[in-house]
């Protein structure tokens, strides 16, 4: 059986969301390029309905993006609760307002619509904190251009059903959506592409997750995200087992001899010769000197040497 073209698996992927899903409403028309390009950065992971509650509530808490700019991530989830990752969109709206600021130190780059929709699109990628969502999407709303924004949930979903392959998951890319979805049909489909994906993205072990990507593919059972485990299974093989409880003493003596491994033979240690040492002579006692006892009265015996002399 010949396997379905790109094309016809994405037909099938939008068939089964248009039956789930309902296309959200298009964003206000006067917005400007930089605050599409701030919303996408809140909107990337989160419903379209708590992104709009949460940059209306930057606009009306803060007295202007230099002061959200400025701002610390922790201070800035905490107003970004509604979303589902508070402190990523934190991060990527703060390093957008950096890039933006640093580039042309104001907050208005409108100046891109004039040039041509490849440019315009290079440079807001070298934006830090934009991600190939935000690009997209502000090509699309912004731009009017003809691109799809796909968020982590969505391509994790159009991978689990065959639309795209691992190097293509890894380069964030699906060669081909936009010729397979006319322009006129771009938003539509980017929002049941971005409501699916959010609802894989905030789980994908979730069971509506799995039965979502089990309707659309019904063969992609082995290819649903699995969770991983602490301890991979190749190291689990490699562990030896566990000792067996000690034989009872009859039969240990056996035992003992069977699984008894040789001794280790340690390496020949170099003998070094050592100079003989020479033990000190002992030391000689003195000697005692008796003197013999004389009677009182007595002289001591007197002897004079004669000297021999030679004759005349």
């Amino acid at each position: 059986m010949a396997t379905p073209s790109r094309s016809a698996l994405i037909g099938r992927t939008l068939k089964v969301l248009r039956k789930h899903y309902k296309p959200a409403p298009a964003p206000p028309k006067d917005r400007s390029l930089f605050e599409h390009l701030l919303f996408a950065c809140l909107v990337e992971d989160s419903p379209q309905e708590a992104a709009e509650q949460v940059f209306a509530t930057l606009k009306q808490d803060y007295f202007g993006w230099n002061e959200v700019r400025v701002s610390t991530i922790r201070e800035l989830s905490d107003a970004l609760k509604p979303l589902v990752n508070p402190a990523e969109s934190a991060a990527r709206l703060k390093q957008s307002l950096h890039s933006v600021f640093e580039s042309v130190y104001e907050f208005d780059i409108e100046s891109l619509k004039k040039q041509n929709i490849g440019q315009a699109a290079k440079h807001l990628q070298k934006y830090k904190g934009t991600t190939p969502f935000a690009v997209s999407y502000v090509t699309q709303h912004a731009l009017a251009g003809h691109a799809i924004p796909l968020n982590r949930g969505a391509l994790i979903m159009l991978h689990t059903v065959g639309v795209i392959s691992d190097g293509e998951l890894t380069k964030n890319a699906v060669p081909g959506l936009e010729r397979a979805v006319s322009k006129s049909k771009g938003p539509e489909v980017a929002s049941l592409l971005h409501q699916a994906g959010v609802e894989v993205g905030r789980n994908p072990y979730g069971q509506s997750a799995r039965k979502l990507m089990l309707e659309i593919d019904p063969k992609c059972k082995d290819r649903l995200p699995k969770r991983r485990t602490h301890r991979p299974a190749a190291e689990v093989e490699k562990t030896p087992a566990a000792p067996a409880p000690a034989p009872p003493l009859a039969g240990r003596k056996a035992k003992v001899a069977a699984t008894k491994q040789p001794p280790r033979k340690e390496p020949e240690k170099k003998k070094v010769k050592t100079p003989p040492t020479k033990r000190p002579a002992p030391a000689k006692k003195p000697e005692k000197i008796t003197k013999k006892p004389t009677k009182k009265g007595t002289k001591k015996p007197t002897t004079r040497r004669l000297s021999k002399r030679k004759p005349r």
